[in-house]
Formats: structure tokens, C-alpha cells, sequence
């Protein structure tokens, strides 16, 4: 869903994802709504289909730090964020930072990790900051995680559990690329020059300016009160055990805005919101047993709440 009036500076940042990561437009575009909103994004996927790559080249494009969290069932919360060392020189502790005071973040494999390391994690995406040795330490702005998990029928995975997964703005799949998709990463795989060639686009400034641009986008009451009829749906819904916490429908408004100002608009309409309902609230609901076992997914419970819920029409909404 890609809008042919996009902003410029943002479409410059997806055409050159594209030249990187092959057919994975959408993924990257649901990327940027979640650096501009300020969030996180959970990714959920089997190894190989071009997380990292998406990552890297995301951060190389923006002109940020970037470092990698690679997750495994022996990590420590220090070794997440950072741990003081004793100097014998100085006679003093100092403090050795983690990987966590990063700009964009990738946290790989975050369900193979214990849940104490991580609520290390998730309490530096939920404060931006996180707590060492008794002190609270800032983590550095602008602050993006991108965490990957295996599927959770996968071994040794220790699932996020719901009130962690509801820290991450949204949650996507990248999937298998096409035939004709496959055919061009194996010729960018003979060339191995498309990442090495990537130059920044923007600099950190620059990003944290479009950050607040984009949230000073306008949301009309009728807009705020559908986002709100849509969740306060979820919760009332009989397929579904637990539905959606106010944070999901700040979640889904902030998303809002920036895939308004991504399309070049200073306003939100009810597209935009059906758009990104999926992505941002699914993941944030637990489905009765009788759903499970019928195969119902979170996804298709949402998709029936935006087809079954009005959308305002007033005549000078978006005058």
C-alpha cells in the first residue's frame, strides 16, 4: 500500500532498501512508521529471509549506530546493558556499556533467551533507559528496536509473554520472497556490492526532525473515536479471551500519524488506520481456546472487526 504522493525523503529511503533487500518494500515501509512513531517492531520469521540485512541497511541509510543483540539461553541482562568493571589503576568501577546503548538495535532471536534477560530488553524500549548497578542510565536518542523470534513451535524458545509483546508498536512477517524475487537475490548474492555501496540519506538530525513532524500530524476526533471503537471491539469480542490495553490504541494512532506523514498528508484518514490495525493490534490480544483449536488467527479477528466497524464519513473530515 504504497502511495505514489509518498515523501520524497522517505521514498528515497525505500527505493534504496529495495536495491538491498529484494521484495521486501512493505516490510520496510512498516519499518519507518515504527522509527517515525518512536516504536519497535517485532519480527517473526524463519532464519534466512533477510532480517538482518533489513536492519543494517536501515541504520547504514539513517546514518545511525548500529549493534546487535544475538540472543541465546546462557545471556545475561549485563550483557545487554552494560556492566561496571573494576580498574585497578584508577581504583575505580567503570562502566562498560552494553549493546543496548545503540541507535537502531537488533535483537536477534529474542525468544531464545530467558525472561529475565529479556526484561533487560524491554525496559529500555518501554523507559528509554535502563538501570545498572542501582543507577538509571539514558539510552541514546533516536532509540529502535527491531527484534526477530523464530515461531514459537520452534525448540527452545522461551515465548514473550503478552504484556512484553505489547511494548513492540507492531508485528510483521517477511515471508519467502517470489520465484522471480529469488532468481534477483541470487544475482545480488554474485555481486555482494549493494550493501557495501549504501551511503547514509539523512543524518540523525534530520530523522529526529521528521520524528516530530510526523507526529504533529492531525487526527480528527471522528478518527480518535473509530480507533477507539475498533479496540474497545477486541475487548468485547467473543473469540477473544484478552483484547487490546489503551497502549494499543496510542500505539495505533501514533502509527497513524506516521503513515500519514510517510504518504505526504498532514492528516489521518480511516484507511490509514485499516492499513496498520492488523500489524498493531494482533499481537496484543489472546484468543479463547474454542478460536484456537477452530484455527482462527488474531489477524482474521481484526480484519472482521474493521470490515464490521463504521467508518466516519463527515462531510468536512478532511476539509
Amino acid at each position: 500500500m504504497v502511495d505514489e504522493t509518498m515523501h520524497p525523503t522517505i521514498k528515497q529511503l525505500l527505493d534504496n532498501i529495495e536495491n538491498v533487500i529484494i521484495g521486501k518494500r512493505e516490510a520496510a515501509l512498516l519499518s519507518l512508521v515504527a522509527l517515525l512513531a518512536e516504536g519497535h517492531v517485532l519480527l517473526e520469521d524463519v532464519p534466512g529471509v533477510g532480517k538482518t540485512k533489513l536492519v543494517k541497511t536501515l541504520a547504514k541509510l539513517v546514518g545511525l549506530e548500529f549493534k546487535r543483540i544475538q540472543f541465546t539461553p546462557d545471556l545475561l541482562p549485563s550483557d545487554v546493558t552494560g556492566v561496571s568493571v573494576y580498574n585497578p589503576k584508577t581504583l575505580q568501577f567503570e562502566f562498560r556499556p552494553g549493546p543496548i546503548m545503540g541507535n537502531i538495535i537488533l535483537a536477534d532471536e529474542v525468544n531464545r533467551t530467558s525472561p529475565k534477560t529479556q526484561s533487560a530488553l524491554l525496559e529500555g524500549m518501554e523507559e528509554g533507559n535502563v538501570t545498572i548497578d542501582g543507577k538509571t542510565m539514558s539510552l541514546p536518542k533516536p532509540f529502535f528496536v527491531l527484534a526477530t523470534q523464530n515461531p514459537i513451535e520452534y525448540e527452545g524458545t522461551y515465548p514473550l509473554p503478552e504484556a512484553q509483546l505489547d511494548r513492540f508498536l507492531l508485528k510483521m512477517k517477511l515471508g519467502y520472497p517470489s520465484y522471480e524475487e529469488e532468481i534477483e537475490v541470487l544475482s545480488k548474492a554474485e555481486q555482494e556490492q549493494s550493501f557495501e555501496e549504501t551511503e547514509a540519506v539523512i543524518t540523525k538530525e534530520e530523522l529526529i526532525r521528521l520524528q516530530k513532524e510526523s507526529q504533529n500530524v492531525y487526527v480528527d476526533e471522528a478518527i480518535k473515536k473509530y480507533i477507539i471503537s475498533l479496540v474497545q471491539k477486541t475487548r468485547e469480542h467473543p473469540s477473544i479471551y484478552l483484547g487490546v490495553s489503551p497502549r494499543g490504541s496510542i500505539a495505533l494512532m501514533k502509527a497513524a500519524k506516521a503513515y500519514a506523514f510517510i504518504q505526504a498528508r498532514d492528516f489521518v484518514i480511516p484507511d490509514d488506520v485499516q492499513y496498520l490495525a492488523p500489524y498493531i493490534l494482533s499481537h496484543r490480544m489472546i484468543l479463547i481456546s474454542e478460536a484456537k483449536f477452530a484455527g482462527k488467527s488474531c489477524e482474521e479477528i481484526v480484519q472482521e472487526i474493521i470490515n464490521d466497524t463504521p467508518v466516519p464519513i463527515e462531510r468536512n473530515l478532511f476539509s
